[in-house]
């Protein structure tokens, strides 16, 4: 197909950018569930490479018909090669604002994340993911919030069940989900935060495990039961001791080994004062 000559391109009509009669603003318009690479330089080490589903908005004027969708697809390709950290996305928060002229606008990005962990007899070393999603929410004149979520699984043994029966205890997965708010881009360290959410279960996962890793597995999960109660409590209790954090929530779900539902709970909370 032919390219346009330039004067043909200036004389294309530019509806999106005309005036829109019905006088309703649109609190969030643009492009979502885009899966795009990102390197992710969530700690100290070295960024990593991952894929992201992304959804970027902007709040549109009343009078305004339409946003300009292929830009945010340009800022996405602009940013391909940096290394994502909270601070850079805060900044292309920002930078989203100009290039659409909007008032306010958020960006967020979902991507599983990986720590290298070596199984804690026998130093096998594998890969464990996480889920991870970022949140930048711009506004003029105002400094950039961040948010943070993250989904870390960890095992649960029932201490009811534990101390009822003869041998044996009933376990499962559970799944702890932590939201944390900043009024300001943090300096992250991803890596330290999954392993103090992993210290509150009765143990924690890994990719590999050989017999002797499996032993160990089991049996310290029997020595630290925990209900549902118990593990949300602990969680919160180290979120409240992290700097920056203006609120958060923490969600356990334990999936239940002796029941065809779930166990439940949830705590919200700020800093401690």
């Amino acid at each position: 197909m032919n390219a346009l000559p330039d004067s043909s391109i200036a004389s294309l009509v530019d509806v999106q950018s005309q005036a829109d009669p019905r006088q309703v603003a649109i609190q969030q318009v643009g492009v979502r569930g885009v899966r795009h690479p990102v390197r992710v330089a969530a700690d100290a080490g070295a960024a990593q490479e991952t894929v992201a589903r992304w959804t970027l908005t902007v709040a549109l004027p009343a009078e305004k018909k339409a946003t300009h969708m292929s830009r945010f697809m340009e800022l996405l390709a602009a940013h391909r090669h940096e290394a994502m950290k909270p601070a850079r996305l805060c900044a292309m928060a920002e930078s989203m604002l100009d290039l659409l002229q909007a008032g306010a606008g958020d960006i967020t990005v979902d991507f599983p994340y990986f720590i290298d962990k070596a199984a804690p007899m026998t130093g096998a070393r594998s890969l464990m993911d996480y889920q991870v999603g970022w949140e930048a929410h711009a506004r003029q004149g105002r400094r950039t919030d961040f948010s943070l979520r993250v989904v870390v699984p960890v095992t649960s043994l029932c201490p009811c069940s534990k101390a009822i029966s003869r041998y044996g205890a009933h376990n499962q997965r559970s799944q702890v989900t932590v939201r944390l708010d900043y009024a300001a881009a943090p300096a992250l360290d991803l890596d330290r935060l999954i392993g103090d959410i992993e210290a509150c279960g009765s143990s924690q996962l890994w990719g590999l495990l050989k017999r002797a890793d499996e032993k160990f597995v089991t049996e310290q999960a029997y020595e630290n039961p925990k209900f549902v109660e118990d593990l949300v409590r602990d969680v919160a209790i180290g979120l409240r001791r992290l700097s920056g954090v203006t609120a958060f929530e923490v969600a356990v779900e334990n999936f239940e080994s002796i029941h065809n539902h779930s166990a439940y709970a949830v705590v919200r909370g700020g800093p401690q004062a």
